[in-house]
């Protein structure tokens, strides 16, 4: 069995070979160095304006639509049209909601979560300013998981949209999507799915999924801070237009990208599968452009590093564990959350930072879930976020300098 050569891996991302070992990657992982060539390359040599007759201006289009098309395959969409790309997933969301409102009628209802990153449910929540009905799908309180026979309950015939996070940004727990989403489909409604605690650890098969709509950012992905939404083409091409009114609503992705898109983030992102590329090559991997071994390959490391913080954190009596307390590669993504008893949990990162490690306290724009949990008075959750180039050392390590502080 291949394994991670993680210093052939992190020899790919220029900060890594700094001082500070990086557990805040849920909020935005390391950059890998073929992005940053990508995005320098562009503004270098292409940086013009897309659409005139001059070489550069057709040159610089290419090099957009090759980002579009490689993302499409990234993501195993049908089409690259079916690919719209935007400054943020926030942004995205924003976007999809304005768009669908003018599908929907006052009655109409929409499902969100309760432990959902903002993003995912208050563009839906503001509908309810124009007579959209929005309910509440809550997490069981024991098991802090997302349950169908919940769902059951809330959906009725005037349901048009379920939306739901892939995986918890702060739990770490991984939804069963495509039993969602079948069960979604047959009452009749569509489903529009947060990936962005996801996409950084497993790879995305929208296809597979059959989802309508999938989201997620790729500066959490080792890319630049851009984002993308997947959108079915038999849908897209029925949304109506946010754009100027002059563009059409046959348009495609366009009629969803006011301004249209960033040119060189959006040729940056072709850095990212530059640098799948590459590991897939650095093991031996053919074709190095099919990536479900390398991610296999992440999500078993990643499990490893998992096991052992929270084999650390289940043996200590005074700490509670916020999601799933083993570290299953198929129910949990290295993002593990927890609280120490009788601290605040700002009281712990800022204790950790003096040994050049990164963690975080705080909401995590999961703002309903941890208000839900009661969480607001001891300053929220610490999270510990890991991604595959971290080590084990620095897992250790860190174990090594919460022993002193929690005990």
């Amino acid at each position: 069995m291949k394994h991670l050569d993680l210093d052939f891996i992190r020899n790919q991302f220029p900060a890594l070979s700094g001082e500070w070992t990086f557990f805040d990657n849920a909020g935005g992982s390391q950059t890998a160095k073929q992005v940053g060539a990508r995005i320098q390359d562009y503004l270098y040599n292409t940086n013009v304006q897309l659409g005139a007759s001059y070489t550069p201006s057709q040159q610089a289009g290419e090099r957009v639509l090759e980002a579009q098309v490689t993302m499409s395959k990234l993501i195993n969409a049908n089409e690259p049209t079916e690919v719209v790309l935007g400054s943020s997933t926030t942004q995205l969301l924003q976007n999809l909601s304005r768009s669908l409102l003018q599908t929907f009628k006052r009655g109409d209802e929409v499902i969100v979560t309760n432990c959902d990153h903002e993003a995912n449910i208050g563009p839906w929540v503001d509908l309810q300013k124009v007579g959209i009905v929005v309910n509440i799908w809550k997490v069981n309180p024991e098991t802090l998981e997302l349950q169908l026979e919940d769902l059951e309950k809330l959906m009725t015939e005037k349901t048009k949209l379920v939306a739901f996070t892939h995986a918890s940004n702060v739990l770490g727990t991984i939804n069963p999507i495509e039993e969602f989403t079948s069960f979604i489909h047959d009452q009749g409604a569509m489903v529009c799915v947060d990936g962005v605690a996801y996409a950084p650890h497993r790879l995305i098969d929208v296809q597979k999924w059959n989802v309508d709509f999938y989201v997620f950012s790729f500066y959490k992905v080792y890319g630049p801070h851009y984002s993308l939404l997947f959108s079915k083409k038999n849908i897209l091409e029925q949304l109506p237009g946010i754009n100027h009114f002059f563009i059409g609503n046959n348009e495609g992705p366009y009629k969803l990208q006011p301004g249209n898109v960033n040119y060189e983030l959006s040729y940056g992102l072709l850095g990212v599968v530059d640098y799948f590329m590459a590991v897939n090559e650095q093991l031996q991997i053919n074709p190095i452009n099919n990536f479900n071994e390398m991610f296999n390959l992440f999500a078993i490391h990643e499990e490893k590093l998992a096991s052992l913080l929270l084999d650390f954190l289940n043996g200590k009596k005074e700490v509670k564990i916020y999601g799933h307390t083993s570290s299953d590669q198929n129910k949990r993504v290295p993002t593990i959350s927890f609280t120490v008893k009788d601290k605040k949990s700002s009281e712990i990162p800022i204790q950790i930072d003096k040994y050049n490690i990164g963690i975080r306290y705080g909401d995590f724009y999961a703002h309903r879930l941890i208000d839900d949990l009661g969480l607001f008075q001891k300053d929220g959750i610490i999270r510990v976020s890991m991604v595959h180039y971290n080590t084990t050392e620095e897992v250790k390590n860190l174990i090594d300098k919460l022993e002193h502080i929690i005990s």
